[in-house]
């Protein structure tokens, strides 16, 4: 995993968290073991630019006014209609000591099953739980699901071997799976009610015979 450099100002807890972001920063906290917890600010734009690049698991030497400090992203918050950052959780981290930590799977190609029989693929481990240096993070595991016929399925056991990465997950878990599209039963024509037959009121028919007498008188 890459280290980039970020610069980070550090900030008055009692500043308006709105002014900041008005401002083009993001608040955000260092925080970590044997670390006392530092409230500072990034430049928002430098931040996403990094992220939308390296991925969420890069490496940042943040460059304070107290000196340099290596971490990663902890928590991002986004605003819920921009997803412009909110709010940074940075975790300090030692380069020589193993963490833990979530890494996405990225599916590449189309399963035959879907292909050319119909199929669906379920992704259903969507990340994993990694343990390995900071050095070693990989930005994403990719499995190739081209070969995958209808019944077949990959599982954390056949993920792919990378060097100095332990997988900390149940070996037989699903990660994808294709699966046959679900047949909808037709239901039987529902029979047409039968058409009660025209009843002519008793009145009516009196009235008609009445008429008729009179006719003949």
């Amino acid at each position: 995993m890459k280290q980039v450099v970020l610069e980070a100002d550090l900030r008055d807890v009692k500043q308006n968290l709105n002014a900041i972001r008005k401002d083009g920063k993001v608040p955000a906290v260092f925080y970590g073991k044997n670390e006392k917890p530092v409230s500072i600010s990034v430049d928002s734009k430098q931040f996403m630019s990094v992220i939308e690049k390296e991925g969420s698991n890069v490496i940042f030497e943040l460059k304070m006014k107290n000196g340099s400090k290596n971490a990663i992203v902890k928590e991002l918050q986004r605003h819920v209609l921009t997803q412009k950052p909110n709010h940074i959780d940075f975790q300090s981290i030692s380069l020589t000591d193993k963490i833990e930590i979530m890494v996405a799977i990225h599916t590449e190609g189309i399963p035959d099953g879907v292909k050319n029989f119909g199929g669906i693929m379920e992704h259903i481990l969507r990340e994993i739980k990694v343990r390995c240096l900071p050095t070693d993070i990989p930005n994403k595991i990719n499995i190739d699901v081209s070969n995958l016929k209808i019944g077949d399925s990959v599982t954390v056991a056949d993920l792919p071997k990378i060097d100095g990465v332990e997988y900390e997950h149940d070996s037989s878990a699903i990660v994808v799976n294709v699966v046959a599209q679900a047949v909808e039963e037709e239901k039987p024509a529902e029979a047409a009610e039968p058409q009660a037959p025209e009843v002519i009121s008793k009145g009516k028919k009196d009235e008609a015979a009445e008429g008729a007498a009179e006719a003949k008188k």
